[in-house]
């Protein structure tokens, strides 16, 4: 009987190391596919594929001409995902995104509802300038985000799987918006700050984009292969030392907790209290979940099998920055998540 259990494990194991080998040369194809149209903005190309092979949504925060739409239409071709993109504006409604019910007239004059989608049903929507939006719509697509299902006239429709949400906002121009409450943050896997490119990359842009022949992606991956690295991702092994390191992380950026008692050394007191006076609140646990599948897709995206601790530090900032909040006192003096972020992380070793 033992025979038996060790014969099935080991097949088990080496049916995981195969699809993991699989899954090793689709990311590294679909990086190479994105790499033809997407010039300098590799971490943000990287984060956003974390995001979607964690199974996640991501907010991506950047000025208007950073190419964020352009990333979002080139990971649609290059993943095989149907994608469709939404313009957030003021007066647009929950119907606009869900879709409504119609009445139809048939040939014998009787008459019924029937159920029109809405943009929502694809696989891949771009949000753009989600914070324009009023907070009804806003809460009609996140609750869409993590229910995978719509209810119109009290009938449930499912979404489309894999179901990914790519949301735009602009830091600048706050005026006319409604930002995002804290709870609705929340849902997004990651926030992804789209700065400026290089010089070298912005060269290679002024050059490639207003020549007459412009790069297409091609697609490198289906559906089908995108939900199975997915199911692969939650299957890599994690290390007790990065298990600890997350706990450590996200537990330490709550005010008034620093982990699992006091802190034993002088600058982990000092840090400690850092934290209390800067941030008015911290990451729940979803953080934590987000941080751990975020670190193992980051693995499988840099070509491993197991993520480690550069991985946790890498992906601290992107997966607690917009689950924090400072204080008015630390706002006022000009610190900054970021910082706060960078100094837990540093601590990890």
């Amino acid at each position: 009987m033992s025979g038996l259990y060790e014969t099935n494990t080991t097949l088990l194991e080496t049916a995981i190391a195969q699809s993991a080998e699989a899954a090793l040369e689709s990311v590294a194809e679909a990086r190479a596919a994105i790499a033809t149209v997407i010039f300098g903005q590799t971490q943000v190309v990287e984060e956003t594929l974390v995001t979607l092979l964690a199974g996640g949504h991501g907010l991506l925060v950047g000025v208007p001409g950073l190419a964020k739409t352009k990333l979002v239409e080139t990971l649609g071709i290059v993943l095989g995902l149907d994608a469709r993109r939404v313009q957030f504006t003021p007066d647009l409604m929950p119907a606009d995104i869900l879709g409504s019910e119609i009445m139809d007239e048939g040939t014998d004059g009787r008459r019924s509802f029937r159920f029109v989608r809405g943009p929502i049903f694809a696989q891949l929507l771009m949000a753009d300038e989600i914070n324009r939006a009023s907070p009804r719509t806003q809460s009609a697509l996140l609750q869409a985000m993590q229910e995978f299902h719509v209810s119109v006239a009290g009938e449930r429709h499912d979404l489309p799987r894999p179901f990914h949400v790519l949301a735009t906002q602009n830091p600048l121009e706050q005026e006319g918006t409604y930002p995002l409450p804290e709870a609705q943050l929340d849902r997004f896997l990651m926030q992804i700050d789209v700065l400026y490119p290089d010089r070298v990359a912005e060269r290679k842009i002024l050059i490639e984009t207003t020549s007459d022949r412009s790069a297409i992606a091609k697609p490198s991956m289906g559906a089908d292969d995108l939900m199975a690295i997915q199911r692969l991702v939650r299957r890599l092994p994690v290390g007790d030392s990065v298990v600890e390191a997350i706990l450590d992380l996200v537990r330490s950026a709550r005010p008034g907790e620093s982990g699992d008692g006091a802190p034993t050394s002088v600058a982990a007191r000092d840090l400690a209290k850092d934290v209390a006076r800067d941030v008015a609140w911290g990451p729940g646990p979803r953080a934590a979940q987000a941080l751990m599948l975020a670190c193992r897709a980051r693995a499988l995206v840099d070509g491993r099998l197991a993520p480690s601790l550069d991985d946790v530090k890498a992906l601290a900032e992107p997966v607690l920055k917009h689950r924090m909040a400072l204080t008015f006192a630390a706002r006022a003096e000009g610190r900054t998540l970021s910082d706060v972020i960078a100094r837990l992380a540093n601590r990890l070793g």
